[in-house]
């Protein structure tokens, strides 16, 4: 009689990294001074700056991260300086 094969373990879960909650600032250029809060309960993103005060506030839902508050207002601030480039041209 032959042994029994054992059965394969599975292999690892691959752990996700943790993404930042702290950014540069894009109006003083100070690093990590951009704290950016989530709160579901009223369905609101918040990103803060420490040293300057500049603030934006968007929209969230359960998927959204810190790192989408940032880069929505990395994106506003990109259009807005567009907009007032073809205005002055």
């Amino acid at each position: 009689m032959g042994k029994r094969k054992a059965a394969a373990k599975p292999p690892p879960r691959k752990r996700m990294d943790k993404l930042d909650t702290v950014f540069s600032c894009p109006f003083c250029n100070h690093g990590s001074s951009v704290e950016c809060r989530i709160d579901l309960k009223n369905l609101i993103g918040e990103a803060n700056c420490q040293i300057c005060q500049e603030s934006f506030s968007t929209t969230a839902n359960a998927l959204t991260e810190p790192i989408d508050v940032y880069s929505e207002w990395i994106d506003e601030c990109e259009r807005v300086n567009t907009v007032e480039d073809d205005d002055g041209a």
